[in-house]
């Protein structure tokens, strides 16, 4: 996937002050011809075999933390390891953390950096889609705690963000369309006509270079718009959330086997198919967004989710009761908003239903 076009940084506003997100093609390597004094890195495992040649300095300098990029390593019980680890290799408050891989690594460093000796200073060098399109802004960590997954978190951006889509031609096709999936979701959250758009260019956005670090640049400045208006998530920014609930409980129901960014995928298939059925939107609108996030969830239309489980996940959601369940669904103009619903047997078999005969449509 090489070659990124070149794009002015974004720069985000929050309540740390204003973060900067840089696009460079050659980010890893800039790096490593000028390893900083007094950083601490903590690397995806696999990104640190893949770019061994990229990363010799780095990964040869005092502190570097290799993490497999799983669910389990960002379990709370993990990071007394990882503290012991920095606190071995002499971290003080002046020192800064810096993260090199997705999401799961995101989720560490941003914890610890919020955490350890009451906040340190983090740097973050996305390499997944999913990391570079969508999370690598907006502040949040999220770590999971026994079979709950996100429940403990923080609100703590990092200083500076450095994306470069070389470090895409590495990634596995679905973890291609893991990212795709966040992407198709901001551009659904800013308007029919901006889902459209992307929509049309599916297959330019796996095969094009310049078309993907385009959609990566348009679909962070959707987001920052949205985060820098609460980035608190107390108001507008829970929209984001828009295909999360289903799509974290599809993730807890088949035991992570659905990658995050393809499960939301057919979350917001099954959040568009459940306001149709609950009469809150159009059958045209689901219709019309359907073909492409089946195609991006293709695949895994046939895996088998068990159906209990299922809805055991989605009452465990933070946002949600046994007697309700707070949703983000689309609206007869197909623009999504927060509402609640009660999670009963009509509920329930709508769902069922999504999941027995809808999905593989």
């Amino acid at each position: 996937m090489g070659g990124l076009p070149v794009f002015e940084p974004l720069v985000v506003q929050s309540h740390r002050g204003s973060y900067t997100a840089f696009f460079e093609d050659d980010a890893l390597a800039h790096l490593d011809a000028r390893v900083p004094r007094n950083v601490h890195f903590l690397v995806d495992a696999k990104v640190a075999g893949l770019y061994a040649a990229d990363l010799g300095h780095v990964l040869a300098s005092p502190s570097v933390l290799a993490v497999e990029a799983t669910e389990a390593s960002k379990s709370l019980d993990r990071f007394p390891a990882y503290v012991e680890h920095l606190v071995s290799r002499g971290v003080r408050r002046g020192h800064i953390l810096v993260a090199i891989g997705g999401g799961v690594i995101q989720d560490i460093t941003c914890f610890l950096a919020a955490t350890l000796l009451r906040g340190v200073e983090w740097h973050f060098y996305p390499t997944t889609l999913l990391a570079q399109a969508d999370s690598c802004i907006g502040s949040k960590s999220s770590i999971n705690v026994g079979s709950i997954k996100n429940i403990l978190g923080t609100f703590t951006p990092p200083a500076q963000i450095r994306i470069s889509t070389h470090l895409l031609a590495t990634l596995a096709k679905q973890d291609i369309r893991s990212g795709i999936g966040e992407m198709l979701k901001v551009h659904a959250i800013e308007g029919p006509d901006s889902f459209d758009r992307i929509a049309a260019d599916y297959h330019r956005i796996r095969s094009e270079p310049a078309t993907i670090a385009h959609y990566i640049r348009r679909s962070l400045a959707i987001k920052k718009d949205i985060i820098e208006q609460d980035e608190f998530d107390r108001d507008r920014r829970n929209i984001m959330n828009y295909g999360h609930s289903f799509g974290h409980a599809i993730e807890s129901a088949t035991a992570f086997a659905v990658p995050h960014g393809i499960a939301v995928t057919i979350g917001m298939d099954m959040a568009n198919y459940v306001a149709f059925r609950l009469g809150r939107t159009e059958r045209q609108h689901y219709d019309r967004m359907h073909p492409v996030l089946a195609m991006n969830y293709a695949g895994f239309e046939g895996m088998e989710i068990p159906v209990a489980a299922f809805f055991a996940a989605l009452a465990k959601d933070k946002k949600n009761t046994d007697a309700k369940l707070t949703l983000i669904l689309p609206d007869r103009s197909a623009r999504v908003s927060r509402g609640t619903y009660f999670h009963d047997a009509a509920f329930r078999a709508i769902c069922a239903e999504y999941l027995a005969t809808e999905r593989g449509r």
